[in-house]
């Protein structure tokens, strides 16, 4: 399995510290508002590639955070009128339930920043110990100038990394490039006690320290989107490595950022759309399978049209595995036949093609490829209109390579085509009312159906139903 480490710039064998396990941190959100598509990707991309990692038998320790002290929650807590712990609750049960939506799996510990702060202000205390940290009017800044790494993630200088910083004016600061590792607290803000007087940690500082708790010094991969790359991560290493005296993490890995109107979609510039607003027009499965069919290192535009290409992409092999479900409840062929036999033998080459695209730093996009191909395969070799004519072993085998390879990116066919017993009973009423020439009953019944989605077909075997493409 080869990852592409954006310290290195270049893909490398995957070798975890230690044999069979991977500790993993991703930057979680900082809770004031929902997740907009652009937070949902990232959390989609990084759920597939926990995904595959433990099918692959690894186990996983994930640990993803909450920042939940920050100056925009406070600015929020101020427009809704309650306090900014409320603020980051109420953002958290959110972010929580969108995820849950989206078959995104939890994480193993979800730290929050507030909950840590002995951890925080021992880390901070530790670098002031150590030299490479200043005290100065209640604020401690970490000295870049001690750091002969620094810039060393975004590859840039340090003239560079001046000009790129968003970086608060500050007389305190020894070098503009200095970042803050913790801040005096202002009238009605959240504060904590510390060596250097009541604050609150920066920003930086807390994912240090989570991850040195919940995973050690040093970490097999670190993640987060693109935009989080310089200063966010940059200063992660730099005081992490200072304190610790180790080396953070063997592998950092990106994914890439959404873009509307091909402009980053961002909370700060306002031409975003929160997931749930997206939710509303597309189910949750189908803006899964949008993040998924590009590579997650690979920008992705937004819109409604390719959600909508998105939904058809899934739909197909929807589909493919309802007419296998077909086959299976109406054929009375229970046993392989020797061309069966050979065609399954054939087979194996889609999910050969779908692991040697994951192995290839999780290109999903061409690990859907790989499963479109089997879509192709089950239409070529079954025929919902001659159920009979197929196995039964040969319908199950080839629903199971499906089930396999969706389920390891995260989407569950196994629902409606075999378990909705409510449509059942519909396309059984529908029946009678047929048999009894009650024609409009029959109409309304089969109406009432595609307003949900579903396609009913008469066939010689029966009736099949199918989502509409």
């Amino acid at each position: 399995m080869k990852i592409y480490n954006t310290m290195t710039r270049r893909k490398e064998d995957f070798v975890p510290i230690t044999p069979g396990e991977i500790k993993m941190y991703t930057c979680g959100q900082t809770v004031y508002n929902d997740i907009h598509i652009g937070n949902a990707r990232f959390y989609v991309a990084f759920d597939a590639i926990r995904r595959y990692m433990e099918y692959k038998g690894y186990r996983v320790r994930f640990v993803q955070n909450f920042t939940d002290v920050d100056d925009k929650i406070i600015r929020r807590a101020s427009e809704e009128k309650i306090t900014p712990q409320e603020v980051a609750e109420k953002y958290i049960r959110h972010t929580l339930e969108d995820t849950d939506a989206l078959s995104v799996t939890r994480a193993t510990v979800n730290p929050l920043a507030t909950e840590e702060m002995p951890e925080i202000i021992k880390m901070v205390q530790t670098l002031v110990d150590k030299g490479f940290a200043y005290a100065a009017n209640g604020h401690v800044f970490f000295d870049t100038s001690k750091s002969a790494e620094y810039g060393k993630l975004s590859k840039k200088q340090i003239d560079e990394l001046e000009a790129g910083a968003r970086v608060e004016v500050n007389p305190d600061k020894r070098s503009p490039m200095d970042f803050v590792l913790w801040k005096p607290d202002k009238p009605g803000d959240p504060k904590w006690e510390s060596p250097w007087g009541t604050g609150r940690p920066g920003w930086h500082i807390e994912c240090s320290t989570m991850a040195k708790k919940y995973l050690g010094e040093t970490i097999d991969i670190h993640g987060g989107g693109q935009d989080l790359m310089f200063p966010h991560h940059e200063n992660e290493i730099a005081q992490s490595e200072a304190a610790n005296g180790a080396e953070f993490a063997r592998y950092w890995m990106h994914s890439g950022i959404i873009t509307s109107g091909h402009k980053k979609m961002s909370k700060s510039v306002g031409n975003f759309s929160t997931l749930r607003e997206v939710a509303e027009k597309f189910p949750y499965d189908v803006i899964r399978f949008f993040f998924l069919s590009g590579h997650y290192r690979m920008p992705i535009e937004y819109s409604e049209e390719l959600l909508a290409s998105a939904q058809s992409g899934l739909t197909r092999i929807k589909n493919a595995r309802g007419a296998l479900a077909f086959i299976m409840e109406n054929t009375e062929k229970p046993a392989l036949s020797d061309a069966e036999k050979a065609l399954l033998s054939q087979a194996e080459r889609f999910p050969a093609g779908f692991e040697a695209a994951m192995d290839d730093d999780f290109n999903t996009a061409d690990a859907i490829t790989a499963i479109f191909e089997l879509v192709r395969f089950i239409h070529s070799n079954t025929d919902v209109n001659n159920p009979g004519g197929v196995s039964r072993a040969f319908a199950e085998a080839l629903m199971a390579q499906t089930d396999k390879l969706c389920g390891i990116l995260g989407f569950d066919l196994s629902g409606p085509q075999q378990t909705d017993a409510e449509v059942e009973a519909l396309i059984a009423q529908r029946q009678a009312a047929r048999k009894n020439k009650d024609w409009a009953a029959a109409d309304r019944i089969r109406d009432e159906l595609n307003a949900r989605g579903i396609v009913l077909e008469d066939t010689a075997g029966g009736v099949r139903w199918s989502y509409k493409k």
